[in-house]
């Protein structure tokens, strides 16, 4: 499986972005996709999962109510709708797949067999 993530950019606070996460190789229905991030001179850090039922989680309370992660299995695509960005959201942005995901480690990327490259998300204050 490849991932390619795409749809970072440079916004302004407050502004939106959507990030999407496509898959290619084979179908990713079946397995649980999440999106981490990694802001400079930090360690990557989880921000949302979906699993294969679309059940989704979130890393934070503040990110459940700026961040939606919903995926469409037709386009074998996973994207990340972001409202409201803050300065803080600044990081490179992952996308990763697994078929083994379950509640316990999806915050956990070493759940996650396949990895995109990542992209840049800058918000300007």
């Amino acid at each position: 499986v490849q991932l390619q993530a795409s749809g970072g950019g440079l916004v302004q606070a407050g502004g939106s972005l959507r990030l999407s996460c496509a898959a290619s190789g084979r179908t990713i229905s079946r397995d649980a996709v999440a999106w981490f991030r990694q802001a400079p001179g930090m360690e990557r850090t989880f921000v949302a999962g979906i699993n294969r039922s679309g059940g989704r989680i979130y890393a934070t309370d503040s990110m459940k109510g700026r961040f939606t992660i919903s995926r469409d299995n037709a386009r074998n695509t996973v994207y990340l709708q972001m409202d409201n960005l803050r300065p803080d959201d600044t990081a490179v942005y992952y996308c990763a797949a697994g078929p083994s995901v379950i509640s316990s480690n999806v915050r956990n990327e070493n759940a996650y067999y396949y990895w995109g490259l990542g992209t840049l998300v800058t918000v300007s204050s």
